[in-house]
């Protein structure tokens, strides 16, 4: 019975590697990385608020849609909240007040442009 478990477990593991191995392969954009292997279509949802029109993220100051991929895109008290990646999303619930400032002083500078 444990050669039977062993083999099993086994058979699970290299199943796992050649899935990794193929999206690898593919170049699939929900690879694992830092941030739980978000996808740029988190980018796309739709949050129905008040668009945030800043280009780097306001926890982090890294550039949105950088190497990470597409932003991390939720909307809170109506304001829509792009952060680079789900991670910065702690930082910001520990104080979104503070963020939300900075998002809507560089909303009403990229709409005086």
């Amino acid at each position: 019975m444990k050669k039977l478990n062993y083999y099993l477990l086994l058979s699970a593991c290299a199943a796992g590697l050649m899935a990794f191995a193929v999206k690898a392969a593919a170049g699939d954009s929900t690879m694992p990385s830092c941030c739980g292997g978000l996808t740029s279509s988190m980018a796309e949802a739709n949050t129905n608020g008040v668009p945030d029109l800043m280009k780097t993220c306001p926890v982090s100051g890294d550039k949105l849609g950088g190497d990470m991929g597409g932003p991390y895109v939720f909307s809170y008290k109506g304001q829509e909240v792009k952060l680079c990646c789900k991670s910065c999303k702690k930082d910001f619930d520990k104080n979104p007040e503070k963020y939300i400032k900075l998002i809507r002083a560089a909303d009403k500078t990229a709409d005086q442009k």
